[in-house]
C-alpha cells in the first residue's frame, strides 16, 4: 500500500478527539450511498419505461408505414407490395386498412380503431395477433363467405331485438346459432371487451361513419360481427381502443372495393427506420408518404429523455450535498491533525504527499459510499424488474407496473460522477493541509 493511502485509511479508522468529525464522515458516506442508489433506481425506472414502451410499440405496430398523400387509398397494392418488399433492409410487408368506428353491444358503445388485415402478412410485421388470450385468431385466416352477414344501413332492420320478446323454439335457436357462426369474426382488445361486456361468441355491432346515400339521406353503415378472440397486449391504448377484422370484411364495410389505406413494413434495424422510410417513399413514386415509428412517437421519447436529464440533475444534488459534507469533514480533520501533519513534514514528508493523503481520504469516503449505493440500487432495481413490486393504473400510464431496466453503463456513469464530485471536494482541504508550516504548528509544543 502506498504511503498516502495507508495514512488516509488509518485516519479514517482512528478514534477522534472530536466525535463530531466522525459523525460528519459517516453522514458523508451515507449521503453518497443514498445519492448513488437513488440515481441507479431512477435511471433504471426511466430506462425501463423507455424500453417497455418501445418494445410494446414495436410489437404492436409496424416500423414503417406507407400511404397515399391525398388519402384516397392505394390501388393495385399487391404489385406495389411485392416490389417494395425487395427493398434493402425490408424484412416483411403487410397491407392494412385503418378506420375509426363505433363498436356497440346492447346499450354499451365504444369508439375504436378498426384494423382490417390479412393475418399471414400481419404476423410478420407485428405481434398483436400472438397476444390473443381468449378464443383464437384462427378464424381471421378463413376466407369470408360471399354473402355472410351483409352490411346494412341504419335505415334497415333494428340493431337490437325487443328486450321482452318470447324465447324462440329450439329449432330457431339452432338457426340463430348458425347465423351467429356465419357472421364475420372480430378480435377485440381486453379492456374494450370488458367495457362492452363482450366475451368470445358475443355479437357486436360495428358502425362506420362512412355512410351510404339512401332515400332517407346519408345514413351510417353498420355490420354485425362475432367476437372470435380477445387480445391483451399489456398496452392500454391498444387494449382499450383497437379491434381487428379481415381485410375483405373491412373493404366491404367501408365500401372500398379492392383498395387499402396503408402498407406496413418491418425492417431489420429499427434505428434505420428513418432512412428506410425515405427510400420506400422514393421507390413507391409520387403521391406516397412514409412515416416511421420514431417520427410517430417522437414526442413520447423526447419527454422520456428530458425526464432522464431532469432526474439525473435533481437526484444528483444529493451527491452534491454529500460532497459538501466531505469538504467540511476534511477541513475539520485538517484542523484536528495540524500537529500530526507538522510532525510528518518535519520527518521529510513532502507537501505533495500530504496533499495526496487528504485527497485519498476524500476519495475513499466517496468510493465507500458509491460501492454501498451501487449495491443497494442494483439490488432494488433487479428485484423490481423481476417481481413487479410497484403497480400502476394502466388508464394513466398505459402499463400496469413500474418497469425496472438497470444498465451497467448507468452505474459506471453514476460512479464516475460520485467519485469525481468527491475528488473535487478534497481539493481545498488538501491544498490547505499542504501549506501548513511545521515550525509554526510546533512552536508551542
Amino acid at each position: 500500500m502506498r504511503f498516502e493511502l495507508f495514512v488516509a485509511s488509518r485516519y479514517l479508522r482512528a478514534k477522534r478527539r472530536q466525535a463530531f468529525i466522525g459523525i460528519i464522515t459517516a453522514i458523508s458516506i451515507l449521503g453518497v450511498a443514498a445519492g448513488v442508489a437513488s440515481l441507479v433506481i431512477a435511471l433504471a425506472i426511466n430506462n425501463g419505461f423507455r424500453q417497455d414502451l418501445q418494445d410494446r410499440l414495436l410489437g404492436s405496430t409496424s416500423n414503417v408505414s406507407l400511404e397515399r398523400i391525398n388519402d384516397d387509398g392505394i390501388r393495385d397494392w399487391p404489385g406495389l407490395l411485392d416490389r417494395l418488399s425487395k427493398q434493402p433492409h425490408v424484412v416483411a410487408t403487410a397491407p392494412a386498412i385503418f378506420e375509426q368506428v363505433l363498436i356497440s353491444r346492447g346499450p354499451r358503445a365504444r369508439g375504436a380503431v378498426l384494423k382490417g388485415m390479412i393475418p399471414r402478412y400481419e404476423r410478420r410485421v407485428s405481434d398483436l395477433l400472438s397476444t390473443v388470450v381468449e378464443g383464437s385468431a384462427a378464424s381471421l385466416d378463413e376466407k369470408p363467405a360471399e354473402q355472410a352477414a351483409p352490411s346494412q344501413t341504419a335505415a334497415g332492420t333494428s340493431a337490437h331485438p325487443a328486450r321482452n320478446a318470447p324465447q324462440p323454439p329450439p329449432d330457431e335457436l339452432a338457426a340463430v346459432a348458425e347465423r351467429v357462426a356465419a357472421m364475420p369474426p372480430i378480435i377485440l382488445g381486453k379492456d374494450m371487451a370488458d367495457g362492452l361486456g363482450a366475451g368470445v361468441g358475443s355479437v357486436v355491432m360495428v358502425t362506420s361513419p362512412q355512410g351510404e346515400l339512401t332515400p332517407y339521406g346519408m345514413v351510417p353503415k353498420y355490420n354485425r360481427f362475432r367476437v372470435a378472440g380477445i387480445f391483451n397486449s399489456g398496452f392500454f391504448d391498444y387494449d382499450a381502443s383497437w379491434a381487428f377484422i379481415r381485410l375483405a370484411d373491412a373493404q366491404q364495410l367501408f365500401g372500398l372495393g379492392d383498395l387499402i389505406s396503408v402498407l406496413e413494413f418491418k425492417v431489420d434495424d429499427i434505428y434505420k427506420a428513418e432512412s428506410v422510410s425515405r427510400e420506400l417513399e422514393d421507390a413507391a413514386g409520387q403521391g406516397f408518404m412514409a412515416a416511421n415509428w420514431m417520427e410517430q412517437n417522437k414526442a413520447l421519447f423526447r419527454a422520456l429523455r428530458m425526464e432522464r436529464l431532469v432526474t439525473f440533475i435533481t437526484i444528483g444534488l444529493i451527491v452534491f450535498v454529500a460532497a459538501l459534507n466531505i469538504l467540511i469533514s476534511l477541513i475539520m480533520m485538517v484542523m484536528e491533525k495540524t500537529k500530526d501533519i507538522a510532525v510528518l513534514m518535519s520527518m521529510g514528508t513532502r507537501k505533495a504527499q500530504v496533499r495526496n493523503v487528504f485527497i485519498a481520504q476524500g476519495v475513499l469516503i466517496g468510493g465507500i459510499g458509491t460501492a454501498i449505493g451501487l449495491a443497494v440500487g442494483y439490488a432494488i432495481a433487479y428485484a423490481g424488474s423481476r417481481y413487479h413490486i410497484i403497480s400502476l393504473s394502466p388508464e394513466v400510464y398505459s402499463i400496469d407496473y413500474v418497469p425496472f431496466a438497470p444498465r451497467a453503463i448507468d452505474g459506471l456513469i453514476v460512479a464516475a460522477v460520485a467519485i469525481g464530485t468527491s475528488f473535487i471536494a478534497t481539493l481545498y482541504p488538501s491544498w490547505s493541509a499542504s501549506r501548513i508550516l511545521p515550525a509554526e504548528a510546533l512552536r508551542y509544543e
